[in-house]
């Protein structure tokens, strides 16, 4: 599931809005949503996730939320890493291999890691998950 499958879930779920009933409002199949949800098509449309945004009433930060997780759910990542380090293109690579070992924990560490401040990098700046892995 990506990011942003499991938050169009979680919004449908809480409000009760069925895959199809959603699916038809957005002029989209049910098995396109649902493919979105668990993360077996790529990440959304600027468009896509506007219309689900009006739909469910979503403004400001929920809106810029959801538009940052559809930026963070692309299923299949490529990563290149030519012209950096080969400490970095190994990193790459291990990760590769074993991210499907790790577990909810050691992810949300890894995402903190990552959000730390970067010398010469503007805080905030990029987008990233707000909630803890489970």
């Amino acid at each position: 599931m990506t990011p942003f499958g499991a938050r169009l879930r979680m919004l449908r779920r809480q409000r009760r809005v069925t895959l199809k009933a959603l699916a038809t409002h957005l002029q989209v199949s049910s098995a396109y949503l649902s493919a979105l949800e668990h993360g077996h098509r790529g990440r959304p449309s600027a468009g896509l996730v506007h219309q689900v945004n009006e739909f469910f009433g979503l403004i400001w930060d929920e809106a810029e939320e959801l538009s940052d997780l559809a930026k963070l759910s692309h299923p299949k990542v490529s990563l290149d890493t030519g012209g950096l380090t080969p400490e970095a293109t190994a990193l790459a690579n291990r990760l590769a291999e074993s991210i499907h070992r790790l577990s909810p924990q050691t992810v949300a560490a890894m995402h903190g890691l990552l959000d730390r401040d970067v010398p010469g990098e503007v805080p905030g700046e990029k987008p990233r998950l707000r909630r803890a892995a489970r």
